[in-house]
């Protein structure tokens, strides 16, 4: 009697859920689950395909400011003509959907009605809406007609892992369909993404956390802006844009050193003006492992991203991928600032001796190598290329050379300041243009770099206002930094002949040598000017209509029957959408 009582007495208590193997029945109940589900939500953000290597340089290899110097890695994205079977492009497709899979997850937990949510739930809420958005905002820059998934519980049917990128409305009886419908339904829910984040998160200056890299009102707002942006919403944008400037979203200005957004550590990181940015470990507090995969498993991972290993020069230790291209260069060498030097910016975002350098910053130093005015730094031996410098270590002396692999400690500040004040400009001057008040906003960005002021008599017209901001303004300040090839998208540079032909001007580069220098094989530098009539190449003389998207990689078309290709699966010019829309193409003014 007394074993069987002791084994009737045993029965209940071994009914116990492990701690170690929860499911989603049993976790996200609480409030510090699905904080932890945040955090892996941001995990995802730093991956190889969403911001750690190549989901953050496709976009800057589509631009006009880079051009592929190695020939080989990344070439298809610099010549925009990318084919649907590149595995490659499909690592971003990947990296987001696993996010949007995480945000989805912490949104089912939180329930519908926000209003009624307390204030830690809202900020849980907003975040997992934040970066949901930046999801979608990517997929839909990147891929035209992604998928749309919001649903958490759809996941348990095939036909929501399936699902379809069409809706039926949009297929027309011989099998033909738009994928700017479905473009437009994505662009909707970023919007709403977006714009809800915006009103459940706290501002940045409530310090902690918050001021530290995690997603707050005025990163949802800038986003918010820059979603309206990409459908011509110019009204819209400006009104969210100037609460930005007004404070209502939190306290932002400036830095007074430009290269203070391009330095490791916290005494540059989250400054004040950053809206958002992607957080790596500092350099000496990394782990040692590279994880080349879709998540970081290791407890020792670097926590460190690969873009300084994309741009080093190969003798300094790097890959030796991408380089500047001249045009850029020489657009800052054509403007001095008001005592004669030149635009610091430069100094940031170009690896070169200049004689200007001798005593500024770090001086004439590519890590810690000093520079000399006979001795031409290249990106590629084979090649040439001028050096990118902006978002490495070669201008801030930490160590020799480039520590190769996901080991770079820059955070990448996605949205700037800078971003809000330009971006007000051109709104402004899309609605009321040209105005003393977009004047003033470029001026603000101007004066940082002690570059003269521009006057409202130096604009004749909305275009020629439209031409200073898009390629004069824009690119030295956020040259060779994610989001030009966006811009490129939703200026519809593409779709006009004059603007196509300017954007195969600024990729315009000629390969170069030192032997060939030295030897006088070839008379010209890397510094030089290109003539688009005697040039190399040019990223953009290949370009197929529809590759200003990537084409979706064709096994995952194949193993999903619901999905549709897109413009660039099929070479469809999106020229007609553009139009259909009533925007227009700015002509191009010298």
């Amino acid at each position: 009697m007394l074993g069987i009582g002791a084994l009737t007495s045993c029965s209940d208590k071994l009914e116990l859920t492990n701690p170690n193997q929860q499911t989603t029945a049993t976790y996200g109940s609480t409030v510090a689950d699905l904080e932890e589900s945040v955090i892996a939500c941001y995990n995802h953000i730093r991956m190889e395909g969403s911001y750690a290597r190549v989901g953050y340089n496709i976009d800057v290899c589509r631009a006009d400011e880079v051009w592929n110097s190695s020939q080989v890695w990344y070439m298809p994205f610099d010549d925009l003509n990318d084919p649907a079977t590149d595995e490659i492009n499909m690592w971003s497709w990947r990296e987001w959907y696993y996010t949007i899979n995480v945000c989805n997850y912490v949104l089912s937990r939180v329930g519908q009605d926000y209003s009624a949510l307390s204030d830690q739930m809202k900020y849980i809420a907003g975040q997992a809406l934040f970066l949901r958005g930046l999801s979608y905002y990517n997929l839909a820059g990147y891929y035209q007609n992604p998928t749309i998934i919001t649903d958490y519980e759809q996941y348990s049917t095939l036909e929501g892992l399936y699902a379809a990128n069409t809706e039926a409305d949009d297929v027309a009886a011989d099998g033909s369909y738009d994928p700017n419908a479905q473009y437009d339904r994505v662009w909707d829910l970023i919007e709403v993404d977006f714009s809800e984040a915006m009103e459940l998160l706290p501002a940045k200056t409530i310090g902690g956390e918050w001021a530290k890299g995690r997603a707050t009102s005025g990163a949802a707002a800038g986003y918010y802006a820059r979603a309206l942006m990409m459908r011509h919403k110019y009204s819209e944008a400006l009104t969210v844009l100037k609460a930005i400037i007004n404070g209502q979203y939190g306290q932002y200005r400036l830095m007074d050193n430009y290269g203070d957004n391009f330095r490791e550590g916290s005494a540059y990181e989250n400054n004040d003006e950053s809206l958002f940015e992607v957080q790596f470990l500092d350099y000496g507090s990394q782990g040692t492992d590279d994880e080349w995969t879709p998540v970081n498993t290791s407890p020792n991972a670097t926590q460190g991203h690969a873009i300084e290993s994309n741009y080093g020069p190969g003798d300094c230790g790097g890959w030796a991928d991408l380089s500047v291209s001249p045009w850029l260069y020489n657009l800052f060498k054509a403007e001095r600032t008001t005592s004669g030097s030149l635009d610091p910016r430069l100094y940031w975002t170009v690896g070169t001796y200049e004689p200007e350098w001798e005593d500024f910053e770090y001086g004439n130093v590519a890590y810690t190598t000093k520079l000399t005015a006979d001795n031409y730094l290249v990106t590629n031996n084979n090649y040439g290329g001028l050096p990118i410098a902006k978002n490495t270590n070669l201008r801030t002396g930490i160590y020799d050379k480039v520590v190769t692999g996901l080991h770079c400690g820059i955070n990448l500040r996605m949205m700037r300041y800078s971003d809000v004040l330009l971006r007000a400009a051109e709104c402004e001057n899309e609605v009321n243009g040209p105005t003393a008040q977009a004047i003033e906003w470029i001026n603000q960005v101007r004066r940082r770099a002690q570059l003269r002021d521009l006057s409202l008599s130096d604009f004749s017209s909305k275009d020629k206002l439209f031409e200073q901001i898009a390629n004069v303004e824009r690119p030295k300040e956020f040259g060779c930094e994610f989001g030009r090839g966006f811009d490129l998208l939703r200026w519809g540079f593409f779709y006009s002949a004059d603007r196509l032909q300017q954007l195969k001007e600024h990729g315009a580069f000629n390969f170069w040598t030192k032997a060939d220098y030295e030897n006088g094989v070839i008379t010209y530098t890397p510094k030089d000017p290109v003539d688009y009539a005697t040039r190399s190449k040019s990223s953009f003389d290949t370009y197929v209509d529809g590759h200003e998207f990537l084409p979706i990689f064709q096994t995952t078309l194949n193993d999903n029957p619901n999905l549709r290709g897109n413009s660039a699966n099929y070479n469809w010019s999106n020229a007609a959408y553009f139009s259909s829309k009533g925007w227009t193409v700015h002509p191009v003014v010298k």
